[in-house]
């Protein structure tokens, strides 16, 4: 019986992430003591949670005093129904034989030529072409458009091979993964193709339009968790309860060889490369690729690019293994990795890793918008990370190369698309703010708007603000969010505002990606 009440309580607690609320200041153990105390369940539901509200003891399942690992399934579906109990702590249940850290797999060439066959009837072989940045940055550059695979991802790959590698009696039974992304999508497609069943479980912060379409390409979609961490737990305890074969993402080994299968392409579309610069997020894409490469051709670089906001590989070269890092927010959110794959890691360090570049923020909003204007491209943040590396000059060893850089996933929300957009066009001197102290008579603010549109700079947003300035009563302060053709007109555009205003002040990009706020004027 007080097992029951602390199961109830507990998931009272996980159903409000805001600890300030009454429903994180639970006594658990008053409440089973007055159910043990009366020898049955005399409280409803309703005044169970009154219970919950009206205690003052604060803690006790922050504290760990109660199992951590008893969660609520999100959506209101309870775990009995799915044949999971949520308190469940047995550490074999977390572990994936396929990913075993104390003994991972390195993939072998055979395995990626096996993928290449079985796959070649139900994956595209994307195009691979000469891109119109080839002049700007010296190289010459070519894409392979793995965005134009039918889920908009690299990740059919893997997911096909590792569907077609399982038995027959695992195929009738069927898959389970946690993603809240292409890996979900991928398996979604493939299974219903292949008449596998998959169930993919989703953290609550997946895009409605992922878990649509997951649904409507017929996979079984469990919402559970806040983040892919509690997802993946509960994909696991699943798996070990319902008999699906649990599939990493990034790291099952039939997943690596399936990823390789695009650097075999590379070498038939481009015979005489130089270079791949390919992104890394789990590891499972650098780790077959480089496989694919090094194994036909061992003079080719194979450069790794990662976002500053999630540096996992980084990580995990400095110490020899696969380490846990802060995963931060990022344009590139799909190699929000916290750490590298354990057969990925040891499949690429074997195979030959030349270069891994660090990329700022700034430069994937501008790879982004650079996709779009000119190989008229929507690309999301990973996709586009290796033509980031470009941009941001981190790879002069390039210059006059023969450059393939995978463009592997164009799956980005329309309203991140916009974000990113914008903050690439202010990054690239195309977009800058501005205050600016003026005359609040009659003409002031369109004496200033004359002034810019003399010099060909046009203005997006503009708000004045009197109430808060600390001059004289006759003056106002103007926002002004503006457009301009480059930094030099920028450059222009500043030393125009200098010359005829006592008070300005700038916010921009400088050439190098970082932002500045800059104070000019003539006092």
């Amino acid at each position: 019986m007080e097992d029951g009440i602390i199961n109830y309580l507990s998931h009272v607690y996980s159903s409000t992430k805001d600890h300030t609320s009454p429903y994180s200041i639970v006594d658990v153990k008053l409440a089973s003591k007055r159910v043990n105390k009366n020898s049955h369940l005399e409280k409803n539901s309703e005044e169970m949670e009154s219970d919950a509200k009206n205690s003052q003891f604060v803690g006790k399942l922050a504290n760990g005093e109660i199992d951590g690992n008893l969660k609520m399934k999100n959506g209101g579906v309870n775990h009995e129904e799915n044949g999971v109990k949520p308190q469940e702590t047995d550490p074999d249940i977390f572990f994936d034989p396929a990913c075993d850290p104390e003994n991972p797999k390195v993939v072998k060439y055979e395995d990626v030529a096996a993928a290449a066959y079985k796959i070649k009837s139900g994956v595209i072989n994307t195009p691979c072409m000469p891109s119109h940045i080839s002049e700007s940055t010296g190289m010459q550059v070519y894409f392979k458009k793995d965005f134009l695979q039918y889920t908009g991802s690299f990740k059919e790959r893997g997911a096909r091979y590792t569907l077609l590698s399982l038995s027959e009696e695992q195929k009738q039974v069927g898959v389970i993964a946690a993603s809240a992304g292409n890996h979900a999508l991928a398996l979604s497609y493939h299974g219903k193709q292949l008449g596998i069943p998959v169930t993919v479980v989703m953290p609550t912060i997946a895009p409605i339009m992922k878990v649509h379409l997951c649904k409507q390409y017929g996979a079984d979609i469990v919402i559970y968790g806040s983040d892919i961490g509690e997802s993946k737990e509960f994909a696991m305890r699943k798996s070990k309860k319902s008999g699906q074969l649990y599939i990493n993402g990034y790291d099952h080994p039939s997943i690596i060889a399936g990823q390789g299968t695009m650097g075999l392409e590379i070498i038939e579309q481009v015979p005489d490369l130089d270079a791949v610069v390919v992104p890394i997020g789990g590891g499972g894409l650098i780790a077959g690729v480089a496989l694919a490469i090094k194994s036909l051709k061992p003079h080719v670089m194979i450069i790794g690019v990662e976002s500053e906001k999630c540096a996992s590989f980084t990580a995990a070269k400095k110490h020899g293994k696969p380490v846990s890092v802060r995963a931060e927010s990022t344009l590139a959110d799909g190699l929000a990795v916290p750490k590298v794959g354990v057969n990925a890691f040891a499949t690429a360090m074997a195979s030959g890793i030349d270069i891994v570049e660090v990329v700022k923020e700034e430069f994937i909003a501008i790879a982004i918008l650079r996709l779009v204007e000119l190989e008229k491209a929507v690309v999301e943040g990973a996709g586009a990370i290796g033509l980031a590396a470009i941009l941001a000059g981190t790879l002069p060893e390039l210059k006059g190369k023969k450059v393939v850089v995978p463009l592997c996933g164009g799956n980005i929300d329309t309203t991140v698309l916009g974000r990113c957009l914008e903050r690439g066009l202010a990054v690239d001197g195309r977009l800058a703010k501005f205050t600016v102290t003026v005359s609040d008579r009659p003409g002031g603010i369109a004496d200033l708007t004359k002034l810019l549109s003399s010099h060909g700079v046009s203005v997006k947003d503009i708000i004045h603000e009197r109430t808060w300035l600390k001059s004289d009563v006759y003056s106002v302060e103007v926002k002004v969010l503006c457009e301009t053709r480059d930094f030099a007109h920028l450059q222009t555009l500043k030393q125009l505002m200098e010359e005829n205003y006592s008070s300005v002040f700038f916010r921009c990009y400088d050439e190098h990606g970082n932002s500045t706020f800059q104070k000019l004027g003539q006092n």
